[in-house]
């Protein structure tokens, strides 16, 4: 009898397929499946010929191709398949296996999943899977939560697989982060701050071509050096090689071909309007989707410019004095994204009692994943050193980095202001510090509007209590 899978992997697109591909090449026996079968022929006549898998053309084929207690992890787009797949396997599983949901999958999805699962004694993992296809092929950064009983029967497998970092590159980029929906929360905060990440590189790139008129050779050295400093991550080092790639067709540079408009699948818009539940203001990624729909609207936008005037200011500096400028601008508008991710994270943990390990969190981030970064072993090592962190601006290492950038941040600003050059992302973040550094701010009149004119009431600063006023009665007369 031919030996029994280890696990069962459904759902052969790009990533799914790559998943599976690195599960076998760390020695384990896979069996794999796809609603369109063709799709596993291929696969088991290509890439995975002679290698340790067994294709299925049907889901009962695939379960029964797997060791106890057996492993299926669903690799499928996220909703209603979801949900139907974990129907076909309920009947055809037993207690104490599990079910893995590796998609990008809504975090309230997944909370109700998982306590559907496991009353039908089965357990359940809903994991964020980081990296993209090279990610899940060589070495993704993975995000599990769910059943807590699920994590030992996987923990092996999951770290197995994952990225690794450290001195020793024996660190796994996967651990468990917490129950029902954590780990697909924490996902969609990492794409959440992926879109705010992606958002100011493109300002700092914008900036620097429109403002000094550097060239794409000229860019592709700046991000150069970039990437040997603080701002040393995966996305500032895939940006510098877009400036290298010639269009094989026209000789030109391929990203100058490139139309202008960007598109979203979801998880950032996510993050933005569960910050708005929650209160906190997570301004960075909610401007970096606002970007993207202002990008989409490209017929729009052109009409526009025949139409709408900016100024007509000149740039008249010192040209490598105003690119450095635009790195501590930069690094100090990352700063306050990430701070605001964790903030969020902080407040989902709080609503939901998650008991969320944030160094951790910035641990499983440091490899694999597309915001991994050399800037995340600082966030680990801030909330090593105070686990109640209340805000990475507060960490003596952010408090000095923003505070030494400020001029810098603020002369980008202005420049790009006063050369009419959009930097939203760059603007909110600044805003943002501003906003968060200031003791008193003027919400007072605003909820001094709310009060005239809906009787909202509001607080004091010189008793305690809750107060409404007839503003009507108490108005100053207007002199004759």
């Amino acid at each position: 009898m031919a030996k029994l899978c280890d696990i069962g992997l459904i759902g052969l697109a790009v990533m799914g397929e790559n998943l599976a591909l690195n599960m076998e090449s760390r020695g384990y026996r896979v069996a794999v499946f796809n609603r369109t079968t063709s799709v596993v022929d291929h696969l088991m006549s290509g890439r995975a010929q002679g290698k340790n898998f067994v294709g299925c053309h049907s889901v009962e084929e695939l379960v029964k191709n797997l060791a106890t207690p057996r492993k299926v992890m669903l690799m499928v787009k996220a909703g209603p398949a979801v949900d139907a797949l974990i129907e076909q396997l309920l009947p055809l599983l037993s207690p104490g296996d599990v079910i893995i949901d590796g998609g990008n999958t809504y975090y309230l999805d997944t909370e109700r999943r998982t306590e559907y699962v496991e009353s039908k004694g089965l357990l359940y993992i809903g994991t964020g899977v980081s990296g993209g296809e090279e990610g899940a092929l060589k070495g993704p950064s993975m995000m599990p939560g769910g059943s807590l009983a699920a994590w030992p029967l996987v923990k092996p497998f999951f770290q197995a697989i994952a990225a690794k970092v450290g001195p020793n590159n024996d660190i796994p980029c996967a651990d468990w982060v917490g129950p029902r929906g954590a780990g697909h929360y924490v996902k969609m905060v990492h794409n959440g701050i992926e879109y705010g990440d992606m958002q100011l590189i493109c300002e700092a790139y914008f900036v620097l071509k429109q403002a000094l008129g550097l060239n794409n050779d000229e860019l592709y050295g700046v991000f150069d050096t970039w990437n040997r400093g603080e701002l040393d991550s995966y996305l500032i080092e895939i940006t510098r090689d877009i400036f290298s790639v010639k269009d094989p067709d026209t000789g030109g540079f391929l990203v100058d071909l490139i139309l202008d408009t960007a598109g979203a699948k979801g998880t950032g818009k996510w993050m933005s309007q569960l910050a708005l539940d929650l209160g906190v203001p997570s301004t960075l990624v909610t401007e970096a989707v606002y970007a993207r729909c202002l990008s989409a609207m490209k017929d729009a936008r052109v009409r526009a410019s025949k139409v709408l005037i900016g100024p007509t200011f000149k740039f008249d500096g010192n040209r490598d004095a105003f690119i450095e400028a635009t790195r501590q601008a930069l690094y100090a508008s990352k700063i306050c994204s990430y701070a605001q991710g964790f903030l969020q994270m902080e407040a989902a943990a709080k609503e939901h009692n998650w008991p969320l390990d944030y160094g951790a969190i910035a641990l499983l981030w440091r490899g694999g994943c597309i915001i991994r970064a050399q800037f995340l072993d600082r966030i680990t090592e801030a909330f090593k050193a105070d686990s109640k962190l209340e805000n990475l601006l507060l960490a003596p290492y952010f408090t000095a980095a923003v505070e030494k950038a400020q001029p810098a941040w603020r002369h980008v600003l202005c420049t790009a202001m006063a050369m009419g050059i959009p930097v939203p992302a760059f603007a909110t973040a600044l805003a943002y510090y501003d906003g968060y550094r200031q003791a008193r701010l003027p919400a007072n009149l605003l909820q001094a509007q709310r009060d005239y004119f809906g009787a909202h009431t509001y607080q004091r600063t010189d008793k305690p209590g809750v107060f409404h006023t007839e503003w009507l009665d108490l108005r100053k007369t207007p002199k004759p």
